[in-house]
């Protein structure tokens, strides 16, 4: 697992509720544990107490009614015992403590002792008769409670180590099940693209709280779309109210330029011009890619350039524009002037615009360069998205221009060219032409040239007729 697949790990949802239930699991565990240990440990320790008083008193008993019972089953087995006098001397001791006997006592005020390296626990009981001061000593070895005691505590750490491990690896395999329908719906909504129609997501089975949460997310869904439409349908009715005046004003104005010759005029039909082109990308933004039809042609690559040396002046052209171009010359119109528009404001009146056209059988390049200062580096591809622009444009045209090149089911890319300035390349797939030489007639002997496509997308191949 590389770092950065590690760290968005350790942000998930399903990783962060594995870990609180594991700490919650760990501190419920570590306080039922640590009491019940307790509990058991105290018991044990009580019932280990318990008798060795209940041999120390049974000793003493014995004793105090009479010393014929010294040695025999009356002393404890498995234990120590002794007889100390009034003096503080021993005056019998059992097996395992019988060198002390006849000397004096060596665990006079202990309570625990150790004999024969054991932790020995002991008791004391007094006993008349043997002197004022006499007592019976009973001492039991600990090493049983001690065992006890450590594998109690053993398994108590054993489970505060082991039972977060198990927790984090149940929870998240938990966590991964339950929440899988929120993954694939995330997964699903990042494929949502605003400028389609927008689909519902899919909901769960289970009417859990990812179901309420999805739910709520379509219904926002529903009601984005619902306002894009009504955006769009605004939009197509305004730029449809200023369309025609447009038209007017240009032609007019386009007249007067030409008659007058007055340089004032000329400007005003070439912003008339502007806003002609900037009418038509708001209305294609209206209108969203899936509406764009194409009319295909197969026109000279000349007559397009004479169109683009209209609306674009001052532009070099260059490459080989002698051939054929397969296309809707009014949309690929639309995508060259736009490219070249913003490449004349980025250069400038005294700058440099080119366009190059280089053709292979696989496809038709145009490349638009300029003299400009290039494009800000921190736009990267949003330079593509409607109203975003480096200069002071619309910013529609090169959100517009994608639109088109991916309707011929070609490509539209930009950036900065080393040598400077920014540099586009929009490229369309070749006209592939047919080798049959029937190819493409309809019943009546006429070709399919010039008829129109509905469908965007990679055109179909031209009749051998054309070739």
């Amino acid at each position: 697992m590389t770092d950065s697949a590690r760290l968005r790990f350790l942000h998930t949802l399903r990783f962060r509720l594995a870990l609180l239930y594991t700490l919650l699991a760990l501190v419920v565990v570590g306080l039922v544990s640590a009491l019940l240990t307790g509990k058991l440990l105290s018991d044990l320790d009580a019932q280990f107490q318990a008798r060795l008083d209940e041999r120390a008193d049974r000793l003493a008993e014995a004793f105090s009614s009479g010393g014929s019972n010294l040695g025999k089953p009356a002393t404890p087995s498995g234990g120590y015992a002794m007889i100390v006098d009034g003096a503080g001397r021993v005056i019998y001791a059992n097996a395992g403590v019988r060198v002390y006997e006849n000397a004096p006592f060596p665990f006079a005020g202990q309570r625990e002792v150790p004999i024969q390296d054991l932790p020995v626990r002991t008791a004391t009981r007094k006993l008349s008769g043997y002197g004022d001061g006499g007592f019976v000593w009973v001492g039991l070895p600990e090493d049983a409670l001690v065992q006890a005691r450590q594998s109690a505590w053993r398994l108590l750490w054993t489970a505060l180590l082991g039972t977060p491990a198990l927790m984090l690896l149940l929870g998240w395999l938990v966590g991964r099940s339950a929440l899988s329908g929120l993954k694939q719906a995330a997964r699903l909504a990042d494929r949502i693209d605003p400028a389609q129609t927008v689909t519902a997501l899919p909901l769960p089975h289970q009417e859990d709280e990812v179901y309420r949460l999805l739910t709520a997310i379509n219904r926002l869904l529903a009601r984005i779309d619902m306002q894009q439409a009504r955006e769009k349908q605004l939009l197509g009715q305004i730029v449809h109210e200023l369309g025609a005046p447009l038209t007017v004003l240009r032609a007019s104005l386009t007249q007067a330029a030409r008659r007058s010759g007055d340089p004032d005029v000329s400007r005003a039909a070439l912003v008339a011009d502007e806003l002609t082109f900037t009418t038509q990308d708001l209305m294609q933004l209206a209108r969203g890619q899936l509406d764009m039809k194409l009319a295909w042609h197969f026109i000279p690559a000349s007559t397009l350039q004479g169109r683009l040396d209209r609306l674009v002046a001052s532009t070099t052209f260059s490459g080989d524009w002698s051939g054929m171009v397969l296309c809707d010359p009014d949309r690929l119109t639309q995508a060259l002037r736009n490219l070249l528009a913003n490449a004349r404001r980025a250069a400038g009146p005294d700058g440099w615009v080119e366009v190059e056209l280089s053709e292979t059988p696989q496809q038709v390049r145009f490349s638009v360069r300029d003299s400009g200062p290039g494009l800000p580096p921190e736009l990267g591809e949003r330079i593509f998205e409607p109203f975003v622009s480096g200069s002071s444009s619309s910013g529609l045209g090169l959100s517009v221009a994608r639109q088109i090149a991916q309707a011929h089911g070609g490509e539209l890319i930009g950036g900065n060219h080393p040598s400077g300035g920014a540099a586009f390349v929009l490229t369309l797939p070749g006209p592939e032409l047919g080798d049959d030489e029937g190819e493409g007639e309809s019943e009546n002997g006429r070709t399919d040239e010039g008829r129109g496509g509905d469908e965007p997308g990679r055109p179909r191949p031209l009749p051998a007729a054309l070739s």
